[in-house]
């Protein structure tokens, strides 16, 4: 992603020519009246604004509080970190624009993001010969638009790096990384040598504690009267559950290249990039054949649905991949395993949360970046339990709502696999969850109140251990409709 000031340039270029803001200005109330932004008048409210104020070079009004007072009639003085309303209307209006190009993409002379952590739009335009927005050129024939990634925190995430890691640590950010070598046979063939070695270790001690967890859970069903549960199971909302990908975080892994919710939506899966030998694209292809679930997915569903049953209700299980933007737009109650790396729908709740999932630079790995520190909390969470090793790991339950619905969603998502399991483990857990629910200061059985947990998961040679609460975040209220 660019510096905001090359954005700057490049939008004020932009507005130079009159044809260009015309046509843009066209463009906009074109979104506007369509089908995925007609049911929510305060996203377009939003897109209007800062676009307008974007090509009249007024970019010191696209500040969360500028916002917040000019267009949402805040106080000038208002607690940005309490009332979230900026920052929820910026994650709807990216959602429905998603949903327009998504529909529209081919039959537009623009397209327009708005880049996580900013308000500054970026504007790609076809419209005029020789004129560039945002790092792309421009022409006629020229389809190539960018895609909406995670949150920047570069400095930010770069200062916390070095002090919990030292000056000798891996720079870390946000950023595409650098195009991978082509495997040459050789290495294709210790991958198919190594594949199965790995899947039978992950086999021998996932058996044992997957069946435990079943069990346990079992046997300590939370109480479908206890929130979220109460919220979720409610008559007449539907409850869907989507599971992650465990071929999307593969071929990230393989491949090197991030893959944004816009790319998954389009069923881009694949770098554009001619990087891949044939030989690894085939696997790669081979790989999404079928629709997977991943297997730490299914005891967390199972005990879930067992919980629909309590109160003679139903859960509906959906794999990622089944999944698109219109199934989201729904007032039914949503529940997402798995972080955006495995599971890039979950990303579209990101702005709501104090407790981000970013990507660190030069790799796919993800971190926990804490928005909003408490005193005492640390700035970034990253795991040390890698490739086997005992250290720790890090997950999140996170309650919000469906930003212009009248749904809720569950986010449990941890930065392995493990961690999604303990996060599903504990919100199963009738006493464990209560007592979590307490620290927070949130009671069990009402009224609704939004937040966001972080848990500390112990690992041993790669198997979860036990988990504990580190903190707990109770989060802004998004405006009604």
């Amino acid at each position: 992603m660019e510096p905001s000031s090359d954005r700057q340039a490049q939008l004020t270029k932009l507005a130079e020519s009159h044809e260009v803001v015309v046509a843009l200005r066209k463009h906009i109330e074109e979104i506007v009246e369509g089908n995925a932004f007609k049911a929510s008048h305060r996203s377009g409210q939003f897109l209007k604004y800062i676009v307008e104020q974007a090509i009249t070079g007024r970019f010191e009004s696209l500040k969360e509080r500028v916002i917040g007072t000019e267009l949402f009639g805040r106080h000038p003085s208002y607690d940005t970190g309490q009332d979230a309303i900026v920052r929820v209307a910026a994650s709807d209006v990216r959602r429905r624009l998603l949903q327009h190009y998504d529909r529209y993409c081919t039959e537009s002379e623009f397209r327009i993001t708005i880049p996580q952590g900013s308000y500054i739009p970026e504007i790609l335009c076809r419209y005029a010969p020789g004129v560039k927005a945002s790092g792309s050129a421009s022409s006629p024939g020229n389809a190539e638009f960018s895609s909406v990634g995670l949150p920047t925190y570069e400095n930010e995430i770069q200062i916390a790096v070095d002090e919990v890691r030292g000056p000798a640590a891996p720079a870390m950010g946000i950023q595409t990384p650098p195009s991978r070598k082509r495997f040459n046979r050789r290495r294709l063939f210790l991958v198919f040598l190594a594949l199965p070695l790995l899947a039978a270790y992950a086999i021998f001690w996932k058996r044992s504690f997957l069946t435990d967890f079943a069990h346990a859970s079992a046997r300590t069903f939370a109480p479908a009267s206890v929130l979220p549960w109460s919220a979720f199971f409610e008559f007449p909302k539907s409850t869907h559950l989507i599971t992650s990908d465990p071929d999307i975080f593969w071929i990230q892994k393989i491949t090197g290249n991030p893959i944004s919710v816009s790319d998954y939506a389009n069923r881009v899966y694949l770098p554009a990039h001619n990087t891949l030998s044939p030989e690894l694209k085939q696997i790669c292809l081979n790989s999404l054949r079928g629709d997977k679930s991943a297997s730490v997915d299914i005891p967390i569903a199972m005990n879930i649905e067992n919980l629909a049953l309590s109160r003679s209700r139903h859960l509906d299980v959906h794999t990622a991949r089944d999944v698109q933007f219109s199934d989201l737009k729904t007032d039914d109650n949503l529940i997402f395993l798995g972080s955006p790396r495995s599971d890039p729908w979950s990303s579209l709740f990101n702005d709501q949360l104090d407790l981000q999932f970013v990507v660190s630079k030069g790799t796919i790995d993800e971190i926990i970046y804490n928005v909003h520190p408490k005193k005492g909390e640390q700035l970034i969470y990253a795991q040390t339990a890698k490739g086997g090793a005992t250290g720790e790991s890090f997950a999140i339950v996170a309650f919000v709502r469906n930003p212009d619905q009248d749904g809720q969603v569950l986010l449990l998502a941890g930065l392995n696999a493990e961690g999604t399991l303990a996060a599903g483990k504990l919100v199963t857990d009738t006493s464990r969850w209560s007592t979590a629910l307490q620290q927070c200061g949130i009671s069990p059985h009402g009224p609704i109140k939004h937040f966001e947990m972080l848990l500390r998961v112990k690992m041993m040679a790669n198997t979860p251990n036990e988990s504990d609460l580190v903190t707990c975040h109770i989060l802004s209220e998004p405006s009604p409709r």
